[in-house]
């Protein structure tokens, strides 16, 4: 397609838009497919009514109870996202291991924090990181305390590092930072802790069977390849950054996978070009459902959200900052946010459970 302009436009997206003007990306595939920024009077999104099932929405995850356990949140046919509570083991000797035969499983943590145990090594997490467990490898969790856990599982691909291109390889992480297991520190665990799993669950078509055995299932004594569990924390990630112009969400990628992509917002500074717009800008992500994970931080560019909230923006319809943060971008310098984004090539359905937990009258949010 050739590239056209017409009316009031800029150079460069993102940047030097007239003043009481607002920009609105409509674009495909993402923010890698054909684009155009269009220049408007006044918000695309200051909508006073909404019909229908098709309208932003805003969760409250929260609510779930520890008690809880695992709760499934959205899904379709290449990712289900899930709300999780896992209890520190009343007999740590006699953990029950897990083993997810339909897809990879990545944990992010939100609260809590302990120990995985693999038949690769032991990982330790915190608050902030990621555990990434390929398809059929068995772990068991040895936990410090009562943890929650965002949980995502790739049923149709396995997880891979984004495309760097031009930055290079060492760019968003370096593949140095990654927590990789430790079979000496579990050996240490299994022998002077006592701990003596000999239950695995499997998970396989949403089924589970329970295998028992007589001895203790990790005993790997050795390995070596490139397949294994790993972590990485939010701490270790370099946000890509442009002080001339906005970058799209996408230049934060940490993860993808077939049908969609795991990205991570941390602190970083703001744009400083006087004409460079410093908000998320409006726009449609056409072909993608956005949800966001608030784990930490002052999320300016929404209004009344404390951490552990869910926000939920399917493809339809233009989304963007709230007008409170248009006004206090003013006298910021820089983020100081951790999220976690989840865009999906193909629409989430969502579970009759988030009804619950549903804050209604989100979409009026935007009013000023």
């Amino acid at each position: 397609m050739h590239h056209y302009t017409q009316g009031i436009s800029t150079r460069q997206a993102h940047k030097g838009i007239p003043e009481g003007r607002f920009e609105e990306e409509q674009g495909l595939d993402g923010f890698f497919g054909p684009v155009s920024h269009l220049i408007k009077e006044q918000p695309s999104t200051r909508w006073v009514e909404i019909e229908g099932p098709l309208k932003p929405r805003l969760y409250d995850i929260v609510k779930f109870a520890p008690e809880t356990g695992i709760q499934r949140l959205l899904y379709n046919n290449d990712i289900t996202i899930s709300n999780l509570w896992m209890m520190p083991a009343k007999d740590p000797s006699r953990l029950t291991a897990q083993r997810n035969a339909d897809g990879d499983w990545l944990y992010f943590c939100h609260k809590g924090g302990g120990r995985m145990l693999t038949e690769y090594g032991e990982l330790a997490f915190s608050p902030g990181a990621y555990i990434v467990v390929p398809k059929c490898i068995t772990h068991a969790f040895l936990l410090d305390e009562s943890t929650n856990f965002l949980l995502v599982e790739n049923r149709t691909s396995h997880f891979r590092e984004p495309d760097r291109g031009l930055v290079g390889r060492h760019a968003v992480y370096d593949i140095n930072t990654i927590g990789k297991p430790d079979l000496e520190k579990q050996y240490q665990t299994l022998r002077n802790g006592g701990v003596d799993p000999r239950e695995v669950h499997i998970k396989h078509t949403d089924q589970i069977t329970k295998i028992k055995y007589d001895s203790n299932i990790f005993d790997t004594i050795g390995w070596k390849g490139d397949l294994f569990p790993f972590t990485l924390h939010m701490n270790d990630l370099m946000p890509l950054m442009s002080h001339r112009a906005h970058l799209p969400p996408s230049a934060h990628t940490n993860f993808v996978a077939r049908g969609f992509v795991v990205c991570s917002f941390v602190p970083r500074p703001l744009e400083s070009d006087a004409d460079a717009l410093k908000v998320p800008f409006y726009h449609q992500n056409i072909d993608y459902d956005e949800v966001l994970f608030y784990h930490a931080g002052d999320f300016f560019s929404r209004d009344n959200l404390h951490a552990g909230m869910m926000s939920f923006h399917p493809a339809g319809f233009p989304h963007g900052p709230h007008p409170k943060a248009m006004q206090k971008i003013t006298t910021k310098t820089h983020t100081d946010e951790y999220a976690v984004m989840i865009d999906t090539r193909w629409p989430l359905q969502r579970d009759p459970v988030l009804e619950k937990v549903e804050l209604p009258e989100y979409y009026l949010s935007w009013r000023k």
